[in-house]
């Protein structure tokens, strides 16, 4: 066990805490869960960069990193549907399965193009890293809802997610112009 993936699992272990303290019953229990959230969303970054720096990368890494950031968005993506204003829970539905569909799309394209040798073709690109920061920034403002200093953080959170679904419907459309090639030809 190495530094990245300590810090992979410590970013799935922080998921039932944001959990927990989005749902307490105290005026700061927002903002602490983004501050949980905003704190593994950052192991994200700090263990891929550790795992080039100290040649530390796996195929267990590889493997789990993607499934921690899938988990971490997925469930803040619950919270937020499950506690959205009546009068926005549609269009944040929509979003949230737009963000979920996706990255349950581009994991099984992902696999199958593995499985033809051909990984490198969807391998993560510009569109999806600016994709992947666009939804932890809205998820966390989300998350927060207190407006802060005057600042409406959550419905510019809102706003961010609906640019975060746009670029998730993007990036998707990238990786499937990718792999179209791949897809129609047999893996025989």
């Amino acid at each position: 066990m190495n530094w990245p993936i300590l810090l992979t699992w410590l970013r799935i272990a922080l998921i039932p805490l944001f959990v927990v303290a989005f749902f307490l019953p105290f005026d700061w229990a927002r903002p602490v869960s983004s501050l949980i959230f905003i704190t593994a969303g950052l192991t994200d970054i700090l263990d891929g960069y550790l795992a080039r720096k100290l040649n530390q990368t796996s195929r267990f890494g590889a493997f789990l990193d993607p499934v921690a950031d899938k988990l971490m968005v997925a469930t803040a993506l619950v919270l937020i549907v499950h506690s959205v204003p009546d009068a926005f829970g549609i269009p944040v539905a929509l979003a949230a399965a737009i963000i979920i569909g996706r990255e349950i799309t581009i994991s099984a394209l992902r696999e199958w193009m593995a499985e033809g040798g051909n990984r490198h073709v969807v391998a993560v690109g510009p569109v999806g890293k600016i994709k992947t920061v666009a939804q932890i920034v809205a998820l966390s403002w989300m998350l927060w809802e207190v407006p802060t200093w005057g600042i409406p953080i959550y419905w510019m959170g809102m706003v961010a997610l609906f640019v975060a679904a746009v670029l998730t419907l993007i990036s998707m459309a990238i990786y499937l112009k990718s792999a179209m090639p791949h897809l129609t030809t047999d893996l025989d």
